[in-house]
């Protein structure tokens, strides 16, 4: 117990460190008391420009996108009762990705592509719960455990359709926007300089965190099966159905964002289940702190290592992410 009590002060620490280092790094270095001189709004205008027009927007839209992620990640493993499940599995990430790189092909604009993202999110949000009506919306799934067999079967089927079409996409795409395809494809932050859109993504972000909350003590039961929560009480469809959509929506919101970002929900639930074990109450909220944290720190290196190239952000969290796949597999 003193050690999980001792893991919050670390986690909170290192999710605001994680940020001033974000804001104090890059190709223009930002001294301590320059930020707190710009946030105190006595810094020259030069340095405002750099940490409210670049670095600030893109470290926020950072660390929402990382907690979303995480905290969906968190959810799946839970619900589908499968370790290795994470925020791709129901293909809401590639009926997002669809929608950008469409948008993206046919020169739209940055505002756009992120509106055409969320719409690729929720259509296919809305085909997941028509193909999956039997698992989500049944009584079915009372009497039998295949019902989260469904919605993970059904998820990659639609991941695996999503890939096709992305494949046609970018067979078709004019030559001089398949970088950007590309970059979007691998996750990527450097759009993100919109700081009213960043903390709209971090608001809808806290509100799947709430959302997922209240369902919690639901979700530790849900763990151990179907069976067992609903004779405690759990109204097990409604619940499912609740915390995929929270799920998939936490999804959509940061693919949206900053395109693909893989491996932060998986990595991020499976080290803080390490630290604080299996309850979803303490469990959620840390995974979304670690993955915001991992997912800034991530970008702060992608933006910096190799100034002034820009690697997309997806590239270190892969770099990240595999070897600790691997370890964790190897521990089981």
């Amino acid at each position: 117990m003193r050690a999980t009590a001792r893991a919050w002060p670390v986690l909170a620490i290192a999710g605001a460190a994680s940020l001033v280092l974000a804001l104090a790094v890059g190709s223009v270095p930002v001294s301590p008391s320059q930020i707190l001189a710009t946030l105190t709004g006595h810094a020259d205008s030069a340095t405002r420009d750099v940490i409210w027009q670049l670095r600030a927007p893109r470290a926020v839209a950072g660390f929402a996108v990382g907690a979303g992620l995480a905290l969906a990640g968190a959810l799946l493993q839970g619900l589908l009762r499968n370790p290795l499940a994470d925020p791709y599995v129901l293909g809401i990430s590639g009926g997002a990705a669809v929608g950008a790189l469409v948008a993206i092909a046919l020169g739209l604009p940055g505002g756009l592509v992120q509106v055409a993202a969320a719409l690729g999110a929720v259509g296919t949000l809305g085909l997941l719960f028509a193909l999956a009506r039997r698992a989500l919306f049944t009584r079915d799934a009372l009497e039998s455990e295949q019902a989260t067999t469904g919605v993970l079967l059904t998820g990659v089927m639609i991941a695996s359709f999503a890939a096709a079409v992305l494949s046609l996409v970018l067979a078709l795409a004019p030559d001089a926007r398949l970088r950007t395809m590309v970059f979007w494809l691998l996750g990527d932050l450097a759009g993100a300089t919109d700081f009213r859109a960043a903390l709209v993504a971090l608001a809808a972000i806290g509100v799947a965190f709430a959302l997922a909350l209240r369902h919690a003590a639901a979700l530790n039961l849900l763990v151990r099966g179907d069976l067992q929560a609903y004779t405690q009480g759990v109204r097990v469809v409604r619940t499912r159905r609740t915390l995929v959509l929270v799920a998939a929506l936490a999804t959509g919101a940061a693919v949206t964002l900053a395109g693909a970002v893989g491996f932060v929900g998986f990595v991020a639930p499976h080290l803080m289940r390490m630290v604080f074990g299996n309850d979803q109450r303490v469990l959620l909220p840390a995974s979304g702190l670690a993955g915001g944290t991992l997912v800034v720190l991530a970008d702060t290196v992608a933006r910096s290592a190799f100034a002034p190239l820009q690697l997309p952000v997806g590239v270190v969290t892969a770099l990240i992410g595999v070897p600790v796949f691997l370890w964790l597999l190897a521990r089981r």
